[in-house]
């Protein structure tokens, strides 16, 4: 097998805090060097070459939060289509959570989303299994024959686990087998028929809205099972004050609690909301400017330790049904970085450093992956960025099968523009 040069890539050093241009060897699939451009070219004499031409190179980004809706909604999304997607936006490891339909808690679908990935998908893909079957709340499903059939961690995503005692039993048995419970955080009884979150949308549209504490008051009751199991907890798509400030203690006094925020809940809040457009629709809901400063907060200071797009496609038949009746959720593979990178690093509010660290290394070191590192042995799954690079956001040009985004017509600086995964190319503009 040939070996494959990337030349003239800009690596950021952490240590520096700076880009410098390097050359990267990749070989079986694992980086083999990285040279010091100032030493010249290397020689790269019946090998393949991809001249980054000053481009960011990074490792690849890794989102440990998304619905490929496959299996059963394949009419959404499914695993060729989401993969493609996720490699545009510069993603290389993706975890898909469980509510397809069936859902994956049998070990049989475990293996066909594994398999189909492996056969068909662009990126790699870990299937997240349900805490209960058919996620109903009622009874566990069989935690060591998922695991054993190649699931990464239980979680009944898109609703709260609701009664106590099941948490707790799912923790304890998680705890036991080192693996993760991955918690949708809301209690059914706070929020049944609501749609959008307590704030000023609500209030001049009449509408009734869902409190912060549907959200935080199932945090704070977790945090406190899983310092009596010791199971490691992680918390889905953080979107309130209270919910940043439970973690925060909770960290703080030695649980294992880990954390994630979506793009979204960092740069929108509900007065943003131009109308009863079901595209602003998602859950969790967008929240108040204050709680948008808390999770921006939260993730600054190491309380929320990742960035995940929550990716979570929707056929515009579904969301044509208004924003009382479409279902919650939006794509968000392909704008992550562009959107993160402009609001946040263009503007000097972060350095691009630790904007690539919450969205790489980060996850990769809470969920334990070999993957999010640019070094010598590393996987080689890789990302180029054209940070100069300004384009208007076009839901039409999505690769995913749905455009359910609020971010149509922003324009955006910073794309990916080459993707590779144990060093194949996946994904190209160059």
């Amino acid at each position: 097998m040939k070996s494959l040069w990337i030349v003239n890539g800009q690596i950021w050093n952490e240590n520096k805090e700076q880009l410098e241009i390097r050359h990267v060897k990749i070989e079986n699939g694992l980086i083999a060097a990285i040279e010091d451009a100032a030493d010249g070219l290397p020689d790269t004499a019946g090998q393949d070459v991809v001249d980054a031409a000053g481009k960011l190179l990074s490792a690849g980004l890794i989102d440990m939060h998304v619905h490929l809706r496959d299996p059963g909604f394949e009419h959404k999304e499914d695993i060729v289509t989401g993969t493609k997607s996720a490699a545009k936006g510069g993603f290389t490891t993706i975890a898909c959570m469980p509510n397809t339909r069936p859902v994956t808690d049998t070990p049989e679908t475990v293996r066909y989303i594994l398999d189909k990935a492996d056969a068909e998908g662009l990126v790699k893909v870990l299937p997240y299994a349900a805490i209960t079957k058919n996620e109903l709340g009622r009874e566990l499903t069989d935690f060591a024959a998922l695991k054993a059939a190649g699931a990464i961690g239980f979680t009944d995503d898109g609703v709260g686990v609701q009664n106590a005692q099941m948490m707790k039993n799912a923790m304890a048995l998680a705890a036991s087998m080192d693996m993760p419970v991955i918690a949708h955080c809301e209690d059914d009884s706070l929020v049944e028929g609501l749609f959008v979150s307590e704030g000023k949308f609500a209030e001049r549209n009449g509408l009734k809205g869902i409190p912060n504490e549907s959200e935080a008051i199932h945090v704070g009751r977790d945090v406190l099972l899983a310092e009596s199991t010791g199971v490691h907890y992680h918390v889905c798509h953080v979107s309130t004050e209270q919910s940043v400030r439970l973690i925060r203690l909770a960290k703080q006094v030695g649980i294992k609690v880990t954390a994630e925020v979506c793009p979204h809940h960092l740069v929108l809040s509900d007065e943003d909301i131009p109308g009863m457009d079901p595209n602003w629709k998602m859950n969790p809901p967008l929240r108040t400017p204050r709680d948008v400063e808390a999770v921006i907060e939260g993730l600054e200071d190491g309380t929320l330790d990742m960035i995940v797009t929550d990716h979570a496609p929707h056929s515009a038949d579904e969301k044509a049904r208004g924003m009382q009746l479409a279902p919650f959720g939006i794509v968000g593979f392909e704008t992550a970085f562009p959107l993160l990178y402009t609001k946040f690093v263009q503007t000097g509010k972060w350095t691009l450093g630790f904007l690539l660290k919450r969205m790489t290394s980060d996850p990769a070191r809470v969920f334990r992956l070999a993957s999010g590192r640019l070094e010598v042995g590393a996987p080689a799954d890789l990302t180029i960025i054209d940070l100069e690079d300004e384009r208007t956001v076009d839901p039409q040009t999505f690769l995913s099968k749905s455009n359910n985004t609020p971010f149509g017509g922003w324009k955006l600086t910073g794309w990916p523009v080459l993707t590779l995964v144990d060093g194949a190319v996946v994904w190209s503009e160059l």
